[in-house]
C-alpha cells in the first residue's frame, strides 16, 4: 500500500486516535448522564456535559467509540474513527422518529383534555380544589403521572398554588404554565368566569396540537430524503471499503485525510442545518422555575 508512511504506523496512530477520542467521549458522556447530581461542582466540563442531549448515554457513547476506534483500525484512517463515532452519536437522533415532538404533542393533547374537564367540573358549581382534585384522579395519557403528584399534594395539606405551581414545573410546558397562571390567579384572588377562560385556553391548545401536526407531517418527507441520502452515501463509502479498496488509496496521505475531514465537516454542516431549521421555537415560560421554589416556601420546612 502507497502511502506517507507505513501501513503499521497508520493502523497505530488510527488506533491512538480513537483510543484518547474515545475515552474524551465516554467521560463527556459520563458527565451528561450525571448532570443533574447535586454534590457535583459546577466546571467546564460540567457545562459542556449539560448542553449535549440527554440520549447521549454512557451506554450509547461506548458503542458510538467502539465502532469509531474499530472503524480506525480497519481503514487505518484516523479520521475516519472520529467521523463514525460522531456519526454513531448524532444520526440516529436526525434519522430516527422525533420522539421528543410526539412526547409534547401527547402532552399538549392531555393538557387540553384536562383543560376541558376542569371547565365543565367547574360549570357543576364545584370549588376549584374539589375539581383539580376530581379530574387529576381521572387523567389520563401523558400528564397521568404529573396529576397524581397533583393530588397526592394538595391531599397533604399543601396550598393548591403551591401546588399547581409545582405541576407547572414538573410539566415544564409554556402552555401548561397559561393554564396554570389562570387556576392560580383563581385560587388566589377567587378570580370569576374561570369555566369560559378555560374553555378558550383548550381551544388554543388544540389549535397548538393541530398546528404541530400540520408541521411533523411537512418534516417528514424531509426526514425521508435525508435517510435516503445517509443511507446510499454511507452504502457507497463501504462499499468502496470493502470491494474496492484501492480506489480509496488517495486517502492514506494526509491530504487525504485533511479531504476526508473536510467531507465530514460538509456533511456535519448540512445535518445541522436540517436540524435547525425543523426545529420549533417554544415560546418563553410564563413559570420560571426560580418562581416555583420561591412560592414553594408554604411547603413544610420553608420559608415564607
Amino acid at each position: 500500500m502507497s502511502g506517507l508512511f507505513g501501513h503499521g504506523v497508520w493502523t497505530a496512530a488510527a488506533v491512538v486516535c480513537g483510543t484518547v477520542f474515545g475515552l474524551g467521549m465516554v467521560a463527556i458522556g459520563y458527565g451528561a448522564v450525571r448532570r443533574t447530581a447535586p454534590q457535583e461542582r459546577p466546571g467546564p466540563l460540567r457545562a459542556l456535559s449539560a448542553r449535549l442531549p440527554r440520549e447521549w448515554t454512557t451506554r450509547r457513547v461506548v458503542i458510538a467509540v467502539t465502532a469509531g476506534v474499530i472503524a480506525g483500525a480497519l481503514t487505518t484512517w484516523p479520521v475516519a474513527a472520529v467521523l463514525t463515532t460522531v456519526a454513531m452519536l448524532t444520526l440516529p437522533g436526525l434519522l430516527g422518529p422525533d420522539r421528543q415532538a410526539a412526547r409534547r404533542t401527547e402532552r399538549m393533547e392531555a393538557l387540553a383534555t384536562w383543560t376541558e374537564m376542569l371547565r365543565d367540573t367547574l360549570s357543576a358549581a364545584a370549588g376549584l380544589e374539589q375539581a383539580v382534585l376530581a379530574t387529576a384522579d381521572i387523567a389520563t395519557g401523558a400528564l397521568e403521572p404529573d396529576m397524581r403528584e397533583l393530588a397526592l399534594a394538595v391531599r397533604s395539606g399543601r396550598p393548591l398554588p403551591a401546588a399547581l405551581r409545582a405541576f407547572a414545573e414538573d410539566v415544564d410546558d409554556p402552555l401548561a404554565d397559561v393554564v396554570v397562571a389562570a387556576l392560580v390567579m383563581a385560587a388566589e384572588q377567587q378570580a370569576s368566569q374561570l369555566a369560559p377562560l378555560l374553555g378558550e385556553l383548550a381551544e388554543s391548545v388544540r389549535e397548538q396540537v393541530a398546528m404541530r401536526r400540520r408541521i411533523d407531517a411537512g418534516r417528514a418527507s424531509v426526514r425521508t430524503a435525508v435517510r435516503v441520502t445517509v443511507i446510499v452515501t454511507l452504502g457507497m463509502a463501504v462499499g468502496l471499503v470493502v470491494l474496492n479498496r484501492p480506489y480509496l488509496d488517495p486517502f492514506n496521505t494526509l491530504t487525504g485525510q485533511a479531504v476526508l475531514a473536510v467531507v465530514g465537516l460538509l456533511f456535519a454542516a448540512a445535518f445541522t442545518y436540517l436540524t435547525a431549521i425543523g426545529r420549533i421555537e417554544e415560546p418563553v415560560r410564563l413559570i420560571s422555575p426560580a418562581a416555583s421554589h420561591a412560592a414553594a416556601g408554604t411547603k413544610p420546612g420553608g420559608t415564607r
